[in-house]
């Protein structure tokens, strides 16, 4: 593996992307990745124009088609996009809507165009041009029909208009297929579109989407349409399972989230009810669903915890100790018998970025939070009957919370829960990610290594854990001498997940949950020599004998280290092992006499070799361990590990020849 040469950063080193490489090369600033996720959102970009037109009150119906060859249809009856010569601009339209980022006919804030708008930026129809293969635009508007061709970016032909005698006067269609040079993955499940679809059919009252779905040289057809919105849809959702009336809300709000920032109109709209079986709570902002909540999430939580625990205080339902102690409930409590819907509209936008997964607004959330409290104050009034059956339940929902942390606080001590490991775990140098499925711990040989490999990693998603010495045959020793053992007891807290042995010979460790596991991968990286290779087999026995499921469900991996840098010039090789040297020399340096030298230990190596050989996830190789039958593995484990040395003995006399070419004998 060469090592690259850096180049000098000056003046010339600053560029500029431009037309349709902004998206192109960039998709994830505007569609949140370039996987299939992103692709999706490119879909919902053109869909939320056709929304937007249609909640305006031009057309009432939105057809999505998908095609076998995986590319996407949106057919509107609104006013259709206007495209000709702009006069103002002195440019045509269509060049501002399909070529331009940040232009569109929503960048007015006094709403002359939609009052409530899902598409906010001028960026959606742009970006999904540039990020097709080919995208083609058919719009009807002033009698005139109007047709474009792009591909890859760039328009082919121009602008075509013709006169149309077409009955339907006005509309947009547009059918394009997403580039998968510029998406790593385009095929878009029928899933998506059936639940996108069936989203926005609930939160556009009213309007009829249809979805055509091709199979061979036909098309099946579904269709989605509310007519009464979200309170049809929490009544759909708990049948005959509610013990409180689905209730529905409305209000406006006028505010700003400061004096120095325009007054917004805010439309809010809730429906809900209790339930004993069915739980679920969904945010939407001008028609887009919250999958990450923000402001309405907080709103929701604050308003109705603060409401429900007023009104048990003043209704007496709190018991003595309750009242005493101040132990009141909390939103889980609430959440736990909860069916809820809102769907609110605002006249600015507060997306926290273009995937408008949360709205990030202090109006939105003092507003909905007062709107919340006032509301379920006489609804308490009003309804008395369901507000007590309804508060008698949170209080079971807490009760029987409280009652369950007690018993697993009892059962067992979780140090899981209750360290702080950066600090308890000596040495342990933790990420700043705390999402599991990001996290990669590195199990190293000592202080030189560990910091080698403090100065090589990606802070973000790699810790690092360091062992002092040899550790314990764990097949030979007893679980007294295992636990007694700091190196082994400080690894099985970092790692969190415990162990998987009953009884007190855990002593403090917790019982084996994988779901407290706290990392995505634990790599094994140690030197490339005899004594390393010993230390990687003793951490593996150790995490086969105390958490097997870790290795049986691949959790477990081998950092595989270069054996050799051979350097010719001013360029690195690294080889990983007899075999790659002799490639190396054979095809790369043929003729050539290049210094081959022996990797040094991990300890002594320079931090852009460790990064690009050992932690770039890149570059890097990493063996998983991964035993297809555990028996099989304990037996060799028992055999080269374990007590019985005449076993061992067989084995190795044998099958010793096997390996003679693998030893080290340089």
């Amino acid at each position: 593996m060469a090592r690259p040469i850096k180049e000098e950063y000056g003046n010339e080193s600053i560029s500029m992307l431009k037309n349709e490489a902004r998206v192109r090369e960039r998709p994830a600033v505007i569609f949140g990745s370039d996987d299939l996720e992103g692709c999706k959102h490119a879909v919902f970009e053109i869909l939320s124009n056709a929304i937007d037109e249609a909640r305006e009150g031009h057309g009432d119906t939105i057809i999505v088609t998908r095609y076998e060859d995986y590319s996407i249809e949106v057919e509107d009856f609104g006013r259709g996009c206007p495209v000709d010569y702009n006069e103002r601009e002195k440019r045509y339209n269509w060049e501002l809507v399909f070529c331009e980022m940040y232009a569109g006919g929503k960048m007015n804030s006094k709403g002359d165009n939609y009052e409530y708008s899902l598409g906010l930026n001028g960026l959606g129809a742009c970006a999904t041009q540039y990020a097709s293969e080919y995208f083609d635009a058919t719009i009807w508007r002033d009698g005139f029909r109007y047709d474009l061709h792009f591909e890859k970016g760039r328009n082919k032909g121009g602008l075509k208009k013709e006169p149309t005698d077409r009955g339907r006067k006005t509309g947009s269609l547009f059918h394009w297929k997403p580039d998968a040079t510029v998406f790593t993955d385009i095929k878009i499940p029928l899933e998506y579109f059936r639940d996108v679809l069936y989203r926005q059919a609930v939160v556009n009252q009213g309007i009829t989407f249809k979805f055509r779905n091709q199979v061979g040289k036909r098309f099946e057809e579904e269709v989605f349409c509310y007519p009464d919105g979200i309170r049809q849809y929490v009544e759909e959702l708990v049948g005959d399972n509610a013990f409180t009336m689905p209730t529905y809300w409305e209000a406006e709000r006028y505010g700003r989230d400061s004096e120095t920032r325009p007054e917004m109109k805010l439309k809010i709209t809730c429906s809900f009810c209790f339930s004993k079986t069915v739980r679920k709570i969904e945010y939407y902002h001008n028609s887009s669903w919250l999958e990450h909540g923000g402001s309405p999430d907080r709103a929701v939580r604050f308003g109705l915890t603060a409401a429900f625990d007023k009104y048990l205080r003043d209704t007496g339902k709190y018991n003595k100790s309750e009242m005493e102690s101040r132990n009141r409930i909390i939103f889980q409590d609430i959440q736990d018998s909860l069916v809820l819907v809102t769907n609110c509209f605002s006249t600015i936008g507060c997306f926290e970025n273009q995937t408008k997964k949360a709205v990030n607004s202090k109006f939105i959330q003092e507003a909905m939070t007062a709107f919340f409290k006032d509301q379920l104050q006489v609804w308490f009034i009003e309804n008395k009957q369901e507000a007590d059956r309804a508060a008698e339940q949170i209080l079971i929902n807490k009760r029987a919370r409280e009652s369950a942390e007690r018993t697993r606080s009892n059962v067992k001590k979780n140090l899981v829960a209750k360290v702080d490991i950066a600090n308890r775990v000596q040495k342990f140098v933790d990420c700043r990610s705390k999402d599991p499925a990001q996290r990669e711990l590195y199990i190293v040989e000592g202080d030189s290594a560990l910091g080698s490999v403090k100065q090589s990693r990606n802070a973000e998603f790699q810790g690092i854990m360091p062992v002092r010495g040899k550790i314990l045959n764990c097949l030979k020793a007893d679980y007294n001498r295992i636990f007694a053992s700091p190196i082994i007891t400080d690894l099985m807290k970092v790692l969190g997940c415990g162990v998987e042995i009953e009884g007190k010979k855990a002593k403090e460790l917790s019982s084996f949950n994988i779901d407290n596991l706290r990392w995505n991968k634990v790599v094994i990286c140690t030197d490339a020599d005899v004594d390393g290779f010993q230390i990687r087999t003793l951490i593996l026995t150790m995490l086969y004998r105390l958490c097997p499921t870790l290795i049986r469900d691949g959790y477990v991996y081998i950092a595989e280290s270069p054996l050799f840098e051979i350097t010719y010039k001013d360029k690195t090789w690294f080889a990983y092992n007899e075999a790659e040297k002799a490639r190396i020399l054979r095809e790369d340096l043929s003729g050539k006499k290049p210094a081959i030298q022996r990797s040094k230990g991990l300890g002594e190596n320079d931090p852009e070799m460790m990064w690009m050989t050992t932690m770039n996830p890149e570059t890097r190789r990493l063996i998983k361990v991964m035993p297809e039958d555990a028996e099989r593995t304990s037996y060799y484990f028992d055999i080269l590990l374990g007590d019985n040395l005449a076993e061992r003995k067989n084995f190795i006399a044998e099958n010793g020849a096997r390996y003679l070419e693998l030893a080290d004998i340089s």
